[in-house]
């Protein structure tokens, strides 16, 4: 950790703040240790940095001030209402200032995601990190600060009283930030993961509840359906034949098995806790710690997946038990070429054709692809390539440009899908001629059915063809939504008796 002591720069009173009924200023909070945290809630190094926050928060409830500082990386996450969505999902109860055109970080002097910032009771910027994984060296500092300036009679301990998000607008919806969608023609089922929820709901392809999975609060528990626990559950992949289901349950760093057969849940990779190795790599699955899998797709007896903590693709032999680094060498860009040298930055979305693997590469705002074959190699098929090469743009190739695209899925006709999740659209790559455009809507945060442009999505990230439908997963709506091919109109799903886990909890 990089010590320094020099005054901290004032907060600014005439910005947004979340989670606070007031701004706040660090006049005001003399007394007390401040901890800044610069994040932008697309990162996925800032969100593993929220669960060492709030254990310092619980920890020195009393005397630390934790405040999100969040500097917006992509235009979309400028908006007062989507760090707000934000906010909510991510189940952040600290006050975060919107930090506008960066002048907070400038003023700190920050050049990364994240930047933690400890300021002393008296004003001074005492020490910083960059990264994650500090947890420790953070409370050492903090617990010093304390005893130091209580010593001094320094220290105000005093709780402060915060107005959260949660509590102006608590979420009763029946769905929470469904993160993806998985359908499935053959048994008429859609299997929902119901991510703000921590739990799988599986109905028909029209609705009709079929199961509850998971208890509805965080943990990592396995059992029978009604008693197992998931932590921010996002893609999944369904074997028919064995009437298994594959989950990538993000927040615990595991990969689970749904057995239909039995009703029970089971862990088949992952320790529970985030891997900090970064290097490709392999193990057993059940003593190898994985870094936030976000997405999965089966082919033949494999699991393909998108490791979106270390920038990665991995495989799991579903035979052996083992998962190994498939692709990507866990630095964060857009490098194409062979498996071994490429790299990737927050895969998100994973899906295949059986030629190739589809990649929505979600930092890099482009779709990549992933060959099968021997001596494999990585391409890119849309967007420019760059991490900061973003925006809304229907062309050719890299010509192209996306805005934190979350999901992908071939169609028919050399199609393949994207949810251009930033942007709120729905759009279609030609593979063979590589031309990227708009399929659905029409760029707006909204929930409006109708036809094609004319739609509304909110930050859509998942996608599944059933028959002549395509389903999305429109997270920030707490939807699903339904689009008939033959016409591109777009329908929502309702789910009649299904209810959020603190309003009711139907039996499975």
């Amino acid at each position: 950790m990089q010590r320094d002591r020099v005054r901290a720069p004032e907060l600014p009173q005439d910005y947004p703040w979340l989670n606070s009924d007031r701004p706040l200023s660090l006049k005001a909070l003399r007394g007390r240790v401040v901890l800044l945290d610069f994040w932008t809630y697309c990162c996925i190094n800032c969100l593993h940095v929220l669960p060492d926050l709030k254990y310092l928060e619980q920890t020195y409830k009393d005397c630390l001030t934790v405040i999100g500082v969040h500097s917006a990386k992509f235009d979309h996450e400028k908006e007062v209402e989507n760090v707000r969505q934000a906010i909510l999902r991510h189940d952040i109860e600290h006050p975060v200032l919107l930090d506008q055109d960066f002048n907070v970080w400038q003023q700190y002097a920050v050049r990364a995601w994240p930047t933690l910032m400890v300021i002393d009771p008296t004003g001074y910027v005492v020490g910083s990190v960059s990264g994650e994984g500090h947890r420790q060296a953070l409370d050492d500092l903090i617990e010093q600060m304390i005893q130091e300036h209580r010593q001094k009679g320094t220290v105000n301990f005093e709780k402060l009283s915060l107005v959260l998000e949660k509590e102006r607008s608590p979420l009763t919806t029946p769905l929470a930030f469904p993160g993806k969608v998985l359908a499935d023609a053959a048994s008429d089922t859609l299997f929902i993961a119901d991510s703000g929820y921590h739990r799988l709901v599986v109905t028909s392809l029209d609705g009709a509840i079929k199961h509850t999975i998971g208890t509805g609060t965080v943990g990592l528990q396995d059992g029978s359906f009604a008693d197992a626990q998931f932590a921010s559950p996002q893609g999944m992949a369904w074997d028919a034949e064995t009437q298994l289901l594959y989950v990538a349950d993000t927040e615990n760093h595991a990969i689970r098995q749904v057995d239909f057969q039995h009703q029970i849940v089971r862990t088949l990779a992952g320790t529970g806790e985030q891997s900090r190795n970064i290097r490709p790599h392999s193990g057993i699955g059940l003593k190898t710690a994985l870094n936030s899998p976000w997405d999965l797709v089966k082919l033949g007896n494999h699991l393909f997946i998108a490791m979106a903590g270390s920038h990665q693709i991995w495989q799991m032999n579903l035979e052996s038990g083992i998962v190994s680094t498939y692709a990507g060498t866990g630095a964060e860009s857009c490098v194409d070429g062979l498996v071994n040298d490429a790299v990737f930055a927050q895969p998100s979305g994973i899906a295949t054709d059986g030629q190739e693997l589809y990649v929505a590469d979600s930092e890099s705002s482009s779709i990549r692809a992933i060959g099968l074959a021997e001596m494999p190699k990585v391409r890119t098929v849309c967007g420019s390539g760059e991490l900061f090469g973003f925006g809304d743009v229907d062309g050719k190739g890299t010509e192209a440009r996306l805005q934190h695209c979350l999901g992908v899925e071939p169609g028919t006709n050399g199609q393949l899908w994207i949810a251009d999740t930033y942007n709120h659209k729905i759009k279609q790559v030609d593979l063979q001629a590589g031309f990227c455009r708009t399929v659905l809507g029409n760029g707006e945060a909204g929930l409006r059915d109708g036809e094609a442009i004319a739609t509304q999505f909110s930050e859509p990230s998942g996608l599944s063809f059933a028959g002549n439908f395509l389903y999305i997963a429109d997270t920030n709506n707490h939807a699903i939504r339904r689009v008939a091919l033959d016409t591109l109109t777009v329908s929502t799903l309702s789910f009649a008796g299904l209810c959020a886990p603190n309003v009711c909890f139907p039996a499975s």
